[in-house]
C-alpha cells in the first residue's frame, strides 16, 4: 500500500489512526507470482484459496502509520498464528502484518488477530467471486459493484480493487474502528480503473 507513512504509539495507548482498511488478496494471482511460488503453505495446491486476508491496516484520512513501537513481541507465536491459517495461510504473512500494521492498532497481538478475523467475517464475498472455480474477466467497477451489492451499508466510495498488470491483486475495504463500512477517498482514488481484469481460477 503506497501511501505516506509515519509512526504511531505503543500498545495500550492511542495509536493515532482514523479507520481500518481490510485488504483481501486474490490468492491465485499471488500464487502465480515469483514470490507466491516460494510460498508452499499458501500455494502448494492443497488449500485451494480464493480470497485471503492480506492484512487489516490502521489508516489515516491521509497516509497511515507503520512499524509502531509496541510492548508486544515482534514475533507472533506459532500457536497463535495457526489459529488464522484458514483465512491468512502463512506465518510469514501474519508476522509481517503484525509488525508493520498490527503494532499500530493499539491492540495486543491476540486482539489484533481477533479484530482481523472479525473484519473478514464482516464482509460477504459475492457468490460469483467466492469459489474461483472458473477464470473470470470483469472490470474493476464490476468487482466493486458486486461487493457493494452483497454488503448492505458498503458504498462505491469505500472499496477499491487493485490490479497486478491485468490480474486482480486485492480488494481493499474501509471499515470504522468498530467495523462498520465507511467511505475513504484516498484509498478509493488508488484503485485500479481497468475495464478488463482477469481473476485466475483457484485450480
Amino acid at each position: 500500500m503506497c501511501l505516506a507513512a509515519s509512526t504511531g504509539a505503543a500498545f495500550g495507548q492511542s495509536s493515532g489512526f482514523d479507520f481500518y482498511v481490510l485488504s483481501l488478496s486474490w490468492s491465485p494471482t499471488y500464487c502465480a507470482s515469483p514470490q507466491g511460488q516460494r510460498s508452499s503453505q499458501q500455494c502448494d495446491g492443497e488449500g485451494d484459496y480464493a480470497f485471503v486476508v492480506h492484512g487489516l491496516w490502521p489508516q489515516r484520512e491521509q497516509g497511515y502509520p507503520e512499524f509502531c513501537p509496541s510492548r508486544e513481541p515482534q514475533r507472533v507465536p506459532q500457536a497463535l498464528g495457526e489459529t488464522m491459517f484458514d483465512i491468512m495461510p502463512s506465518m510469514g504473512l501474519i508476522g509481517h502484518q503484525w509488525r508493520k500494521h498490527g503494532s499500530c492498532s493499539g491492540l495486543s497481538q491476540s486482539d489484533y488477530l481477533s479484530q482481523t478475523r472479525a473484519a473478514f467475517e464482516r464482509v460477504v464475498i459475492p457468490t460469483a467471486l467466492a469459489e474461483g472455480e472458473n477464470r473470470l474477466t470483469l472490470s474493476a467497477a464490476d468487482i466493486e459493484t458486486a461487493f457493494v451489492a452483497a454488503n448492505p451499508g458498503m458504498s462505491a466510495g469505500g472499496i477499491a480493487a487493485s490490479c497486478e498488470g491485468r490480474l486482480l491483486e486485492e480488494v481493499r475495504i474501509c471499515l470504522t474502528k468498530d467495523l462498520q463500512f465507511r467511505d475513504c477517498a484516498e484509498v478509493d482514488r488508488r484503485g485500479c480503473r481497468l475495464d478488463r481484469i482477469e481473476l485466475p481460477p483457484v485450480n
